[in-house]
């Protein structure tokens, strides 16, 4: 097709009659995006789109969203497929490479993550600076920070050998400082990684061993687990994807990055909405009290709000929430665990939800967050884990999403527009003078 005839947008300035076409772009799959990088130059005017909710900021490769028809695909596998017929480590090799892994590049992929998983001793040292109250996500995002400071050897992001190693180290040192963070709150001794072990059972090995007695990881709670990873492991341009491509653009080192896309993740409006979750089924009590909960939650003016349900992005179902209601139920019959007030309520307010017009007009139907919190918590993780976990499996999402985006030769350095509100120009007077 010549240039010519490529499709385009027409954006007419009314005041001066100028006009500028901006050609319309397409992916594989998704909405079609006009192209207004010479609006400026052409009009002399700016786009205006807070939250970005309108933009498209990056080509990517990694993860496909269709929020209207519940799709989440990842290097085009659905998440469905991935999550049941897979493992966490085989879709960390497909994020980073673009493909699922053949058995032997599996195999050498997880011999090289097994090289890396353990912290260097003086970061040890490290955790003893916090607090023994310490938020979980503080010292997480201080040890994933400092980590560029052992690891002088990997840091020209120009050169592939040492984007490749950073990767490695990342994914493979996440579940550790996790593991470390949790245990240093409680006092517990750190408990150093076993490379025998698979991804997930590795690290809950590091969680809940003691060195005192011996301690088997139970293959289905491990299974959960990994299940848990997958489904978190990347979700397309996020608050915290873009924190990490916005602070890669500048050319900082991809500990700096990761760190960043934590902080960005501690924001409860982003990572912690099943701690959310427990917390609403607390207030609820038991089931007798969900109509009441219901009709407030109808209710406009009460202030309350349905935790776990919908999404901003999934207009329709969230496709990861089937898989995680599956595999709460496994946690649980494994726990013997059986009659869970929290998993009933959560249950009775799925079938209204999914019964209830109100609910089925607005298309407020379970999310991944809902069954996920009463997973963690009869696991015996603390909410306080609960975001760490969420950042150890959005990891190799973040340092896929870096790498190619560093990898893209027309980078730029993120720079967003604003409109200016404050005072125009005027004169400065000296303090004698301003009365």
């Amino acid at each position: 097709m010549s240039e010519a005839a490529k499709p385009t947008v027409t954006i007419t300035l009314d005041d001066t009659g100028k006009s500028t076409k901006a050609p319309l772009l397409s992916g594989t799959l998704g909405t079609p995006c006009a192209d207004i990088r010479k609006i400026y130059a052409d009009l002399g005017i700016f786009t205006f789109d807070p939250g970005y909710g309108e933009t498209g900021a990056c080509e990517s490769a990694i993860t496909y969203i269709d929020g209207d028809q519940g799709i989440l695909l990842h290097r085009g596998y659905p998440i469905e497929q991935l999550a049941t017929k897979s493992t966490y480590t085989e879709l960390c090799y497909a994020l980073l490479n673009g493909d699922m892994p053949t058995t032997a590049q599996h195999d050498a992929f997880v011999d090289e993550l097994k090289n890396h998983t353990m912290l260097h001793e003086q970061m040890r040292h490290f955790f003893n600076g916090f607090r023994r109250d310490a938020h979980p996500m503080s010292i997480l995002c201080g040890v994933v920070g400092a980590l560029s400071s052992f690891y002088h050897d990997s840091l020209d992001i120009n050169k592939p050998e040492h984007r490749s190693l950073s990767a490695l180290r990342l994914i493979a040192k996440m579940p550790t400082i996790a593991a470390y963070a949790y245990r240093y709150s409680f006092g517990f001794p750190f408990v150093y990684p076993r490379n025998d072990l698979g991804f997930a059972e590795n690290f809950l090995y590091m969680m809940f061993s003691m060195p005192s007695e011996p301690y088997e990881v139970s293959p289905v709670l491990a299974r959960a687990m990994d299940r848990i990873l997958i489904l978190h492991a990347d979700h397309e341009q996020n608050a915290s994807t873009s924190t990490v491509r916005l602070a890669g653009s500048t050319g900082a080192n991809p500990f700096a990055c990761i760190a960043a896309g934590i902080a960005a993740l501690w924001g409860p409006a982003h990572g912690g909405a099943n701690e959310a979750v427990l917390k609403m089924l607390d207030e609820i009590g038991s089931k007798d009290n969900i109509p009441d909960f219901i009709a407030k939650v109808k209710d406009k003016n009460s202030g309350v709000r349905l935790m776990g349900f919908g999404h901003r992005v999934y207009k329709n179902f969230d496709p990861r929430a089937k898989i995680m209601q599956q595999t709460c139920k496994e946690v649980l019959g494994e726990l013997g665990i059986t009659d869970d007030p929290q998993l009933e309520i959560a249950m009775e307010l799925e079938r209204i939800a999914l019964s209830d017009d109100y609910f089925v007009q607005r298309k407020l139907y379970p999310n991944v967050d809902f069954y996920s919190g009463i997973i963690l918590k009869a696991m015996g993780i603390p909410t306080s884990m609960f975001t760490v976990l969420f950042a150890m499996a959005r990891t190799v999402g973040w340092i896929s999403q870096w790498k190619e985006m560093v990898e893209e030769p027309t980078l730029r350095i993120g720079r967003p527009r604003q409109i200016y509100t404050g005072a125009p120009q005027r004169d400065l007077k000296p303090i004698a003078e301003r009365g």
